[in-house]
């Protein structure tokens, strides 16, 4: 039931998502002074509608999309006598460029609100995946098995504590074994005996301290297969910490904290951008009968099966991510200099805008519109591939879904 409602719920949040972004394209156009003909939510049969103004809002039954249509948003479209003056294509250029921008914004606003409620409510994750030293303590002789897996009780200074690492340093060496994040830690440790070398970085300081591994009784997988279970068994040991997962805030401090969290985020969100067209060898591995990778893409029907699959299990913050992450994404998608995406229509008007700019340094006056007749082959090929990439990604989630857990 708790699936069946959050796939209900995710898909709705996706649906507001884009409502909010057609409604950024038609506040902007409103109050620069252009006609909106229509606004509508999804695509295909028309649901309801009702008109306000001069403009027509309404719902159409398929809720995978929808539209904003503003008069004269290229040279080709007709326009009524009223709208001649008003059409989009003539306006200036910094007005077109805001009108085309008004989605994008309203996808990344809508991404910082979403960070920012969830920082305030539940904390954001620690984007410090470096193995730094949150706490130390004694190295727990014991771990219980199943469920809870909990450590012994033990007192005194752990192994680490007593060669003098602190709190804070980051370990970047085992024994000569660079490692990269906590995990890296914990693995290379428990493999050791006797006595290592940890080198840390303490400020801008690079120390290394001789460190006596203790052995303790610890459940560790041994395989990475997902039905892998962990076993009991004795391994090294030095006493300390990580930082926690999950950093929590005031409403004040959360501020400065979503920035800096939406800014990790406009990283992988780039990196993911980039990495999209590699991925088509995954998705097509995926649909013929090979493992379905965590980190291909995914359609909406993907997006709101991971979302149910978090609701399931009561990780709402994650439910909260994923869905702060797709309208990053699509802003981020939306500004590729593609038509018939909102950076193509932006990219048209900055090319009119130059072109102008120098022919009015010739003495020449202002240049026609830009043809668009002329840009419908390199169009084609962009909606082409754009839709096979998403049947491709749509076949993949319902014959060979992600499965989290």
């Amino acid at each position: 039931m708790l699936f069946v409602l959050g796939v209900v719920l995710f898909a709705l949040g996706i649906a507001v998502s884009i409502a909010l972004h057609e409604a950024g394209h038609m506040w902007t156009a409103q109050k620069l002074g252009m006609k909106v003909r229509r606004y509508y939510i999804g695509f295909g049969p028309r649901v309801f509608s009702f008109r306000r103004g001069e403009t027509e809002y309404g719902l159409k039954a398929i809720p995978a999309g929808g539209f904003c249509d503003i008069a004269g948003m290229t040279a080709l479209d007709e326009l009524e006598p009223d709208e001649h003056d008003r059409a989009m294509y003539k306006q200036k250029t910094w007005k077109r460029l805001v009108v085309m921008s008004g989605g994008i914004a309203m996808n990344f606003l809508l991404g910082i609100v979403l960070i920012y409620g969830l920082a305030v409510t539940g904390g954001l994750p620690n984007t410090d995946n470096r193995a730094v030293v949150g706490a130390l303590d004694c190295a727990a002789p014991t771990q219980a098995g199943p469920p809870d897996y909990k450590p012994a009780e033990c007192s005194g200074t752990g192994p680490a504590q007593q060669a003098g690492i602190e709190v804070g340093d980051v370990i970047v060496a085992v024994d000569g074994t660079p490692v990269e994040t906590f995990r890296d830690l914990v693995t290379e440790t428990q493999a050791l005996t006797g006595t290592a070398e940890f080198t840390v970085e303490r400020g801008d300081e690079t120390l290394t301290f001789p460190v006596a591994i203790q052995q303790v009784q610890r459940w560790v997988y041994e395989s990475t297969a997902p039905e892998a279970e962990p076993v009991s068994r004795e391994v090294g040991a030095i006493g300390v910490g990580g930082e926690p997962t999950v950093l929590e805030y005031t409403p004040l401090s959360a501020v400065p904290a979503t920035f800096e969290f939406t800014g990790f985020l406009a990283v992988r969100t780039a990196e993911a951008l980039v990495s999209l067209p590699s991925k088509v060898a995954d998705l097509w591995t995926a649909v013929t009968g090979g493992e379905r990778s965590i980190d291909t893409p995914v359609s909406v029907v993907g997006a709101s099966v991971i979302g149910g699959q978090f609701a399931e299990r009561g990780i709402w913050e994650s439910f909260v991510l994923l869905l702060a992450q797709l309208n990053f994404f699509l802003g981020a998608f939306n500004l590729l200099p593609l038509l018939p995406l909102d950076g193509g229509h932006m990219a048209v008007a900055i090319y009119e805008r130059i072109r102008n700019w120098f022919r009015n340094l010739r003495g020449l006056p202002v240049g026609a519109p830009v043809d668009y007749m002329k840009l419908l082959p390199l169009t084609y090929v962009a909606v082409v591939i754009g839709g096979a990439f998403m049947v491709l990604t749509l076949t993949a989630d319902i014959v060979n879904p992600i499965q989290l857990f």
